[in-house]
């Protein structure tokens, strides 16, 4: 749910030559065909250039005006908190190398302190074009009576309102902190707003600085509303209109806002961890102390004040200063953007259930029993019909035996975790391996931890080393022919809130293979051994993953030079991985196709003549975010489609325990099938990868062809489960079933 118009990427793009000019260095064959060294940089592009990208494509989708006008203000917030994450991830990354004076290149040939400064042009290009959307968008905001407004601008009706406000709810949390030799310069947490005030006594000019640390939560939102109308003010701007109550008999001279980025980077190494518990607490520790990456200023501050903050604060008044005019900390609007206004929102989505789940049968093991697999195309279809209530009733089933579920992010108020303590309270075995590191929700994991640990669940941290990213819930049932292993596999998180705004995959299945590949991964995972295991369907990594797609990719190169069909379509959220984009180069040089759908970073260079000009890149950014990964080969016409949680990237394949699982049924294949062939197609959401790593949106002037693949499948999933209700109650009528009541006082004796 995250897109931009087709731009370069930047100077950093044009100080390098074209790789198509160096063709004709390369050597030749005998036969005139050209050899390309792939280990050289030139066929690869910048990770963090190609995730900039995305970002930039995310940001047109705010500056598209066939997008409500509040889903654009979205999509401007959505650009803003990926900078703060990038800042805090990528580039607190990039300066931990250069502080450490790595000199290793980079795949593309960079140093870290050149991925620094490339960065650096492209994200300030992204801010100009932050800044003319927030002023755009704000205009056409006031046209609908959503203002955001100046307190000066404010009628004195309304002061008075904003005042009493600030008196009775702001003015008691603030604490101005001073900064001279009895008060040493205060720490400024990560992404706060802040006010830096210079002031003096009326009778003296000697100036005194103070930093008043602006206060934000759910409960004091950044946007104060004026009135009950759609009229709001920033916090700040509040607080600086009120600074003769923090500061009285003080002259204020100057009022400037700033806000800080931190590193997020502070993982240790887990191998030489005693207890991983304290150490991740001891990370999230450090995190809260770790260096500045950035400053951003109100634009105006002045400049003796912008160099005691950047030296104070430890960073590169050149470098690492931004100065913003407008709002700092774009992310907060999407208070902003969720105002409730239906008219300038999205057409309202309510995820349907599967038709596969639709019966009289209540219990959903008997279905699945019946049906073998059940195919989930989140968000079209409902997550708490499916997935929750899968796991609801395997809570409270009396033939439930055991629970074992992987976890890696869930919503805060999580049905999820209140299924599993429900559980362990009647009297099933329960595992769980969560996942401790899971930037971000480190903190709300080690406190579901110790909730799942005081209800009596068996809790595990998975593998040393490993991340564990699979998306796993096992359920084994003692069925009337004896136990029978239930399992859900899905591509996203197991979070209510994300089911219903990512385009996620599921499948539930007792498959009786499938069943004993988890039991092997879940021994795995609970107690942390590696002996050889063996799996008869899955393709976990590390182990088996990426060698399967290197092994799947060559045969298909096996099939075209035998005269066979052979098609490879990839969809994924990155494709970073080296050694996956040799072989997919390999597959172009031979004559396969290969269409590719890359959410966000891309390393590969589509298009080039005799390297990649079999190959197609294509990014789809809408109204949802695209969370899928999906391995499709022709392989001569046995078609194999696979989908799971792990991206192409070096760290999923080699260091993550992810999971792949195929997708069989036929009926289920086609679903898939239609879906890639619409995000192939569309002219819409579409944008088309160049070789130099920009990207080219792709517009029809025909209506039909420029239908929003999104909407579309909003409306396919509508019809299949009206199709599924009219079949049921077609069968019901047909052989005139009894009451649900009765029906529930029969699936008893199963």
């Amino acid at each position: 749910m995250v897109s931009h118009p087709a731009t370069d990427d930047g100077a950093d793009m044009k100080s390098k030559a074209d790789p198509t000019d160096d063709l004709k260095q390369n050597s030749k064959n005998p036969d005139n065909t050209l050899n390309f060294d792939l280990k050289s940089p030139e066929w690869y592009l910048n990770r963090e250039l190609t995730w900039l990208e995305f970002n930039k494509r995310v940001l047109h989708e705010g500056q598209d005006d066939r997008n409500p006008l509040l889903e654009r203000v979205f999509f401007l917030a959505v650009v803003g908190s990926n900078l703060d994450e990038f800042f805090m991830k990528r580039i607190g990354g990039l300066k931990q190398q250069v502080g450490a004076s790595v000199k290793r290149l980079s795949i593309d040939g960079r140093l870290p302190q050149e991925q620094i400064d490339a960065c650096y042009e492209v994200v300030r290009e992204i801010l100009d074009q932050q800044r003319a959307l927030e002023q755009k968008l704000q205009k056409l905001l006031a046209a609908e009576k959503i203002t955001i407004r100046k307190y000066h601008d404010l009628t004195k009706g309304d002061r008075e309102y904003i005042d009493k406000y600030f008196l009775n709810e702001i003015y008691p949390l603030l604490t101005p902190q001073g900064m001279d030799p009895a008060h040493p310069f205060p720490f400024i947490s990560n992404l706060s707003i802040n006010l830096l005030v210079s002031v003096r006594y009326q009778d003296n000019d000697h100036s005194y600085l103070n930093r008043i640390k602006i206060p934000t939560s759910s409960d004091m939102p950044r946007f104060v509303q004026v009135d009950k109308s759609n009229s709001y003010i920033l916090l700040e701007d509040l607080v600086a209109n009120n600074l003769e109550l923090l500061l009285p008999g003080m002259e204020v001279e100057t009022c400037e806002a700033f806000r800080v980025t931190r590193n997020a980077i502070t993982e240790r190494h887990e191998e030489q961890a005693n207890d991983l518990l304290l150490m991740i607490e001891s990370a999230l520790r450090d995190r809260k102390f770790a260096e500045i990456v950035r400053l951003e200023i109100n634009h105006d501050m002045l400049d003796h004040h912008k160099g005691k903050l950047a030296a104070e604060l430890g960073v590169d008044e050149d470098e690492d200063v931004f100065e913003v005019d407008g709002i700092l900390g774009l992310r907060d609007l999407f208070q902003i953007a969720a105002i409730d206004r239906p008219e300038l929102h999205f057409t309202n989505h309510q995820p349907v259930d599967n038709p596969e789940l639709l019966g009289d049968d209540p219990n959903i093991f008997h279905t699945i029993r019946e049906q073998k697999n059940i195919f989930l195309q989140h968000p079209y279809e409902s997550f708490d019909t499916s997935v929750e209530r899968f796991l609801r009733e395997a809570s409270l089933d009396p033939k439930v035996l055991a629970i074992k579920m992987t976890l890696y992010r869930t919503a805060k108020d999580s049905k999820i975790i209140q299924y599993l303590i429900d559980a362990a309270q009647n009297g099933k075995q329960v595992a769980v391996v969560v996942e401790l590191m899971a930037r971000f929700d480190e903190s709300a994991n080690i406190k579901w931890a110790g909730f799942l640990e005081e209800a009596g669940i068996h809790v595990t941290y998975g593998v040393v080393g490993l991340k564990t990213h699979s998306k796993l819930i096992f359920v084994i049932r003692k069925d009337y022919e004896g136990l029978r292993r239930y399992t859900h596999i899905g591509t996203g998180n197991y979070h209510a809130g994300t089911a219903r705004a990512y385009v996620d995959l599921g499948l539930l299945t007792c498959d009786p293979e499938i069943g004993a590949d988890l039991t092997e991964l879940f021994n795995y995972l609970t107690s942390g051994y590696t002996p050889m295991r063996q799996y008869t369907k899955l393709l976990p990594s590390p182990k088996l993953l990426k060698k399967a797609l290197l092994n799947k990719i060559t045969r298909e190169i096996e099939h075209k030079k035998n005269g066979g069909e052979a098609l490879i379509q990839f969809k994924t959220n990155a494709l970073e991985d080296r050694d996956i984009v040799e072989a997919l180069y390999d597959a172009s040089m031979a004559g396969v196709h290969v269409d590719l759908i890359v959410r966000d970073t891309c390393r590969l260079r589509p298009g080039i003549k005799g390297l990649s000009d079999n190959i197609r890149v294509v990014s789809l950014v809408g109204r949802f975010l695209e969370h899928t990964r999906i391995f499709y080969f022709k392989n001569n016409g046995a078609e194999e489609y696979f989908f799971g949680s792990a991206d192409l990237m070096k760290r999923n394949l080699e260091s993550r325990v992810e999971v792949c699982v195929p997708l069989e049924s036929p009926k289920h294949q086609a679903l898939l099938r239609e879906m890639l062939d619409l995000q192939l197609n569309n002219m819409r959401n579409v944008w088309e990868m160049n070789s130099d790593g920009s990207y080219t949106q792709l517009r029809s002037k025909n209506k039909k062809e420029s239908f929003c693949v999104h909407r579309y499948l909003i409306e396919t999933a509508e019809k299949r489960a009206a199709a599924g209700r009219r079949a049921l109650a077609k069968k019901r009528s047909k052989k005139k079933l009894p009451s649900r009541n009765n029906v529930k006082k029969r699936s008893k004796k199963y």
